[in-house]
């Protein structure tokens, strides 16, 4: 998921040839805490997160735990030292034998994060190492801790949802179940519809089934008091970039699994991924809002988010997107936003397959 063995390959041949940005993003990764091979894993029995992580029993340690054990995994694919393979068993395997909830009103958001990443850590050692005895442990953990956290989604708000779909998927490709990765795709597609606004649309925003949205009162205070409505704006976008930032980076996630799943869904994501991202960069980058815009103040911030969706439509499909463009190459060598996002200028940057 997210990555494919192809997409892998590449990067390796690209990091052993020193070639960059892909040297670079390989050195940052490989230097980061996360590589640590002397680190401890710090497992809960139960993870307790309140509202923007407070109180943070284990929620920080979770997600970083996750982190660790993904890019432990990419590097032992991308170096072939297995002592990276076995650090990230150690940590999947200490979360495996431990964990039993998440708890506090922030629960399905952290299980979201946290559950986005495992799966990818748990995919590259199940099929490119030779030996996890407790494999079969820590998918009945996806399987009974998280899956049932995250799969009907949350009517709340975009970014939760988006994210609480991409870990559905992720469980599921990792399950190989297939009935959870059609409901939480259908989900998704919905989802990702409502949370980035296309002039099809129609004059408002389209509301996402169950959210109760059915004045144009209520939608406008949905979309943080926007009434202007162009291609590329996003449901949160008047909250502040970083939290929209999440919702399009989950949207670049699912669609580019679903892709190495043989189900491709930029037909229909696609050009609203395409004009988030724009739309965003361009005043990432520090263009002026306009009056209309959000009262004219922006409360920026995007994050290392733009990879994925810019070597998804640009790379692969073609796309001139000159401000999503020039704020990727910005901010390369892309790191991780320390939840659920991390070195994506490593495994996507200018990556053909």
């Amino acid at each position: 998921m997210l990555v494919s063995r192809g997409q892998l390959d590449f990067v390796r041949g690209q990091v052993q040839a020193g070639a960059q940005p892909w040297a670079a993003a390989h050195n940052q990764m490989m230097t980061s805490r996360y590589a640590s091979l002397s680190r401890t894993p710090a497992p809960r029995s139960v993870v307790e997160c309140g509202s923007y992580s407070n109180p943070n029993n284990g929620c920080t340690d979770e997600r970083e735990d996750a982190i660790a054990a993904y890019t432990d995994a990419l590097a032992w694919y991308l170096t072939g030292d297995a002592r990276y393979a076995q650090k990230s068993i150690q940590i999947m395997d200490a979360w495996s034998a431990t964990i039993t909830a998440h708890t506090g009103s922030n629960a399905p958001l952290q299980t979201g994060w946290a559950a986005s990443v495992w799966p990818r850590a748990a995919e590259i050692i199940k099929y490119t190492y030779s030996s996890w005895p407790n494999a079969n442990r820590f998918a009945t953990m996806l399987r009974n801790v998280y899956l049932p956290m995250v799969r009907n989604g949350s009517n709340s708000n975009g970014n939760w949802e988006l994210t609480m779909m991409e870990a559905t998927v992720g469980i599921a490709v990792f399950l190989e179940d297939r009935s959870a990765y059609d409901a939480a795709v259908t989900r998704f597609l919905n989802r990702a519809r409502a949370f980035v606004y296309l002039p099809s649309d129609g004059a408002l925003p389209y509301t996402m089934p169950g959210s109760g949205l059915d004045t144009s009162a209520e939608t406008i205070g949905y979309w943080q008091g926007q009434s202007t409505f162009v291609a590329g704006l996003a449901q949160e976008t008047c909250r502040d970039f970083v939290h929209t930032g999440y919702g399009i980076s989950a949207i670049s996630h699912v669609a580019e699994t679903s892709r190495i799943q043989g189900r491709d869904l930029y037909p229909q994501v696609g050009e609203r991924l395409r004009q988030a991202l724009g739309f965003h960069s361009r005043y990432q980058l520090g263009e002026a809002p306009p009056s209309w815009l959000c009262g004219g103040n922006l409360t920026r911030g995007l994050g290392p988010i733009t990879e994925v969706g810019f070597n998804a439509m640009s790379t692969r499909l073609g796309n001139v997107m000159t401000n999503t463009q020039t704020l990727t190459l910005q901010q390369r060598p892309a790191g991780t936003n320390n939840l659920f996002v991390a070195w994506e200028t490593l495994t996507h940057a200018n990556n053909p397959n």
